[in-house]
């Protein structure tokens, strides 16, 4: 069973996802049972290697990198898991190269970094040091 903390609108929830199979998860809200119904997902299973041991897993089917967009158009850079922006590399209106060091994010207490995914200006930022993202939340725009 895994536990998190979710701030929604300055409002917190604790949250126990209990199962998942499938596209319906069984979680608990403050104590309340909930089968939640997850969109998106492959629902056929995918068997990975984890330390030797075989474990399916169900497989978004949003990559978690996005190819880089037609030139002059915006992208949105996504989080590829929940975790802490612990900081904040560019500002807006910074060029920025593909594979350059944007965000650095800490996430399951390790620091991963938020690279650019492609050469661009920095257009919006929606991220701040100490904010909590989950995954699929954009971070910042580049353009």
């Amino acid at each position: 069973m895994k536990e998190y903390k979710l701030m929604v609108n300055g409002k917190e929830f604790a949250v126990n996802i209990l199962d998942v199979k499938e596209n319906v998860a069984h979680l608990t809200v403050n104590g309340a049972e909930y089968n939640v119904e997850i969109g998106g997902l492959n629902t056929a299973p995918k068997k990975v290697v984890n330390r030797g041991v075989q474990v399916p897993t169900l497989q978004s089917e949003q990559p978690v990198k996005r190819p880089a967009a037609a030139t002059g158009s915006a992208n949105p850079l996504k989080t590829p898991l929940p975790g802490v922006i612990l900081d904040v590399f560019v500002k807006e209106g910074d060029a920025v190269k593909a594979g350059q060091r944007v965000l650095l994010l800490e996430a399951m207490k390790m620091e991963n970094n938020i690279e650019a995914d492609r050469d661009g200006v920095i257009e919006k930022i929606n991220a701040r040091k100490g904010d909590s993202v989950l995954e699929g939340d954009v971070l910042l725009t580049i353009k």
